[in-house]
C-alpha cells in the first residue's frame, strides 16, 4: 500500500486519509474517492490530499477484518458486519467467555496492523454483550500478513466462544460445630441460593450435619442419589489441609481432591474434586459474603460447563487480587450476572406523522394513497423490517385515522400524541423524544412523508453508528446531497427536545459538523419527502 500526499486529481479510486471540511459537507477518513468527490475537492480550491493506494495483493481492512473474525468466531456468538477495519463479536447468550489466552497473545503478534481485543478469559457476559472487536489498524494488509495471522487463528478450534448457563440442579452441605448458631447456616443457604440463581441453576437439596468426615460423606452419597449435577460443601471451620475433614471425606465418598488452594484473595482456601462423577467444591469462608470472591471463579465455569482443572485454578493468579476491588461482585448482582460492559448499540426509531400537511390543501397526505397503501405505511413497513430495538411514532393531526393505517402494516409501535401539532415539527420532536426508552443508545429520526426510504437505507445507517468512533450523527447521502432520515446518539436528545417552532434538527447538524458521519445510499428514497401535490402527483408516477 503507498500512503501520502498526490495532486487531487490523480486520486479518483484511491481512499482518503484524512477527514475533509467542504462547505456543507465533510467527506470521511477511510472514503474511496469517487469522480464527484474530487470535483467537490477541486472545487473547494484543494490542489493535494493524502491518500492510501492499493498494491495488489492488498486486502482491504473490511475483508481483512471480516476474514479474521470469521475464523475465530466459535459457538455461542455472532459477529457483526465489518466496517473501517473493525468487525465485533457478541455473545449469543448469558455465559461464560471462553479463549486461549496463548493463542490470542500470538495472533496479536504477528503484525501491529491486526490487534484482537476481548473481555478478559472466562468472565460473565450477557447475551447481546460485545466481547471482543477486530480491528485492523491501516487501510489495507497484504495477503501474507492475513495468511499469518489467519494460521494462528485456525490453529485449534474456533478461539472464542461463549459456554451459555443452563439450568442444573446442586447440592449443597453445611457442617455445624457445638454452639454454632443456626441462623448463621440460614444465612450462608439464602447467600448461596442467590448466587446460582443468578445463574439460572437452584439448589435443590441442602444438608445439614456436624463436622465430621463420615457425615459429611454420607451427605455426598445423599445428595448425589437425589440427582444433584455437583456438590457445594460450606464447613464450620475453614479447610487447613488436604488430610482436614472435608476434603478427606470427599475421598472416603469414593471421591478425589484434584487440587487444594488458589492464587485468588479472597478466596485462597477453596478446594476442587469430584465424587460419583460430579464436581465437588469446598467452598471458601468468604463465600458467605455475595461480594466477588474465588469461588465465583470457579462456579461460573461449571454452570456454563466448563470443565475446572487444577492447571485452570493455578492459571488464576493474573486479576486475581480481588481484595480492593469488590464493587466489581456488586457490579455484576445488577447486570443479572453479566458484567456492564461495551455492547451492541440499541438503536430505536421514531417516526414523525403528526403533520396537518397545510400545503398539500385538505387533503392528509399521511393517508393519500401511494401504490395501493396509505402513504405513512411505506415508512412504517421499512422500519418494521429495519434493525432497531424499538418504534415511537408521534401522531397528532387525525391521529386516529394515522394510527388505523399504520395498525395495517407489520409495526408494533409506541404511539405516544401531540396534542400542539399545529405549533411545528419541533413539538412533534420534543414530543417523541421525551417517549423514547432510557436504554437507547441511538435513534434513527423518520419522517412519515418520505415513502421511498427503504429498509436497507435504514440499515446502513445503524451499521455504520459509532460515537467512539466520531460516528455520533449518521447521515444519508445521495449522490452530493444529504438527506433523511438521520441516526442521532443519545447524547443529542437533550439539546433536541429544546428546539422550538416549525423546524426540525438541522442546525444541530452544523453544531456538530465533526461527529457527523456520511452514509452512501443507493437511490433518492432519502431525498424525496411529499411537501405538495405535484411531488405526490410525482410520486405517483414512479409508484
Amino acid at each position: 500500500m503507498k500512503f501520502g500526499p498526490v495532486p487531487a486529481g490523480e486520486a479518483v479510486g484511491t481512499i482518503l486519509a484524512h477527514s475533509t471540511r467542504l462547505e456543507g459537507r465533510i467527506i470521511k477518513k477511510g472514503t474511496v474517492l469517487s469522480a464527484d468527490d474530487i470535483a467537490a475537492i477541486t472545487d473547494a480550491g484543494i490542489e493535494q490530499i493524502t491518500v492510501a493506494a492499493l498494491d495488489a495483493g492488498d486486502v482491504t481492512e473490511d475483508e481483512a477484518a471480516a476474514a479474521i473474525t470469521d475464523a475465530l468466531t466459535g459457538p455461542g456468538i455472532h459477529a457483526g458486519r465489518a466496517f473501517t477495519g473493525r468487525c465485533n463479536l457478541i455473545a449469543d447468550a448469558h455465559g461464560v467467555l471462553a479463549f486461549e489466552r496463548e493463542i490470542l497473545d500470538r495472533l496479536n503478534l504477528v503484525s501491529e496492523s491486526v490487534t484482537v481485543a476481548t473481555a478478559p478469559a472466562y468472565e460473565v457476559v450477557g447475551e447481546g454483550q460485545l466481547v471482543a472487536t477486530i480491528k485492523i489498524i491501516p487501510f489495507a494488509i497484504s495477503a501474507a500478513v492475513l495468511d499469518a495471522v489467519m494460521a494462528v487463528a485456525k490453529s485449534g478450534s474456533p478461539m472464542i466462544s461463549v459456554a451459555p448457563f443452563r439450568p442444573r440442579k446442586t447440592g449443597l452441605i453445611l457442617t455445624r460445630l457445638p454452639g454454632m448458631k443456626e441462623s448463621i447456616l440460614d444465612n450462608t443457604v439464602k447467600t448461596a441460593a442467590a448466587r446460582i440463581e443468578a445463574y439460572g441453576s437452584s439448589i435443590t437439596r441442602v444438608i445439614r450435619c456436624e463436622h465430621d468426615q463420615g457425615q459429611v460423606a454420607s451427605a455426598i452419597k445423599e445428595i448425589a442419589d437425589d440427582g444433584c449435577e455437583m456438590v457445594f460443601i460450606f464447613g464450620a471451620s475453614a479447610v487447613v489441609d488436604r488430610q482436614d475433614v472435608l476434603p478427606a471425606a470427599v475421598v472416603e465418598a469414593g471421591g478425589r481432591v484434584d487440587h487444594f488452594g488458589m492464587p485468588v484473595d479472597p478466596g485462597n482456601l477453596l478446594f476442587i474434586g469430584s465424587a460419583l462423577d460430579r464436581p465437588v467444591v469446598g467452598m471458601p469462608g468468604c463465600a458467605r459474603s455475595p461480594k466477588l470472591n474465588g469461588f465465583d471463579w470457579v462456579l461460573w465455569r461449571l454452570l456454563a460447563g466448563i470443565e475446572v482443572t487444577a492447571r485452570d485454578i493455578m492459571l488464576m493468579g493474573p486479576g486475581g487480587l480481588l481484595k480492593e476491588i469488590s464493587e466489581r461482585g456488586q457490579l455484576r448482582a445488577n447486570q443479572n450476572g453479566a458484567k456492564a460492559g461495551a455492547h451492541e448499540p440499541r438503536i430505536g426509531a421514531l417516526i414523525l406523522a403528526a403533520g396537518s400537511s397545510r400545503r398539500m390543501g385538505a387533503e392528509n397526505k399521511l393517508l393519500a394513497g401511494v401504490g395501493g397503501q396509505p402513504m405513512v405505511s411505506h415508512i412504517a413497513r421499512a422500519v418494521a423490517a429495519a434493525d432497531v430495538a424499538a418504534v415511537t411514532v408521534v401522531t397528532g393531526h387525525e391521529a386516529e385515522l394515522v394510527k388505523a393505517a399504520l395498525d395495517e402494516t407489520d409495526l408494533a409501535a409506541n404511539y405516544v400524541h401531540n396534542p400542539d401539532y399545529g405549533r411545528g415539527l419541533s413539538t412533534s420532536l420534543r414530543t417523541g423524544v421525551a417517549a423514547l426508552a432510557d436504554d437507547l443508545d441511538g435513534v434513527v429520526i423518520c419522517l412519515g412523508d418520505m415513502p421511498l426510504v427503504s429498509t436497507d437505507d435504514i440499515n446502513k445507517l445503524i451499521r455504520a453508528f459509532d460515537p467512539v468512533e466520531g460516528r455520533a450523527i449518521c447521515v444519508p447521502v445521495s449522490g452530493r446531497k444529504r438527506g433523511n432520515p438521520v441516526l442521532w446518539a443519545k447524547s443529542f436528545l437533550a439539546e433536541m427536545a429544546a428546539i422550538s417552532g416549525d423546524v426540525g434538527a438541522r442546525h444541530l447538524l452544523e453544531q456538530h459538523a465533526e461527529q457527523i458521519f456520511e452514509v452512501p445510499v443507493s437511490g433518492e428514497g432519502v431525498l424525496m419527502d411529499i411537501d405538495t401535490p405535484e411531488r405526490l402527483a410525482e410520486l405517483r408516477t414512479r409508484k
